[in-house]
């Protein structure tokens, strides 16, 4: 099974679990589409996007489940990134998996997350 991710604050994903959809971010409301990473490019991601944040959360998405609103999309760099067009059911969330920020202000992805 393939799997996309969103990095999104906690508050904002608590937010979205109270109205069954996670209508993104403000920059994805700017952009008109969820952004999303797959697990290769989500360090990079975190680095650009969202450097020295707290209170920040990793949530996977099967694709298959989605698929019917992802569109793979050329953008950074060059690379094609993976971006949900519309409002994303949050009963579809596969796994959340908290995102520490270290006393030194760079993110500690979850033990094993990368293996």
């Amino acid at each position: 099974m393939s799997f996309v991710y969103k990095v999104c604050s906690k508050d904002e994903w608590d937010h979205a679990n109270l109205n069954k959809f996670y209508t993104g971010s403000e920059i994805d409301n700017e952009d008109g589409f969820i952004h999303l990473s797959t697990k290769e490019q989500l360090s990079e991601t975190v680095t650009k996007h969202f450097r020295g944040k707290k209170n920040l959360i990793i949530i996977s998405f099967s694709t298959e489940k989605i698929k019917n609103n992802l569109k793979w999309e050329v953008s950074r760099n060059g690379k094609i990134f993976p971006h949900y067009y519309g409002n994303l059911e949050t009963k579809y969330a596969e796994k959340i998996y908290n995102l520490h920020l270290t006393a030194d202000g760079i993110h500690k992805f979850p033990e094993n997350f990368f293996s």
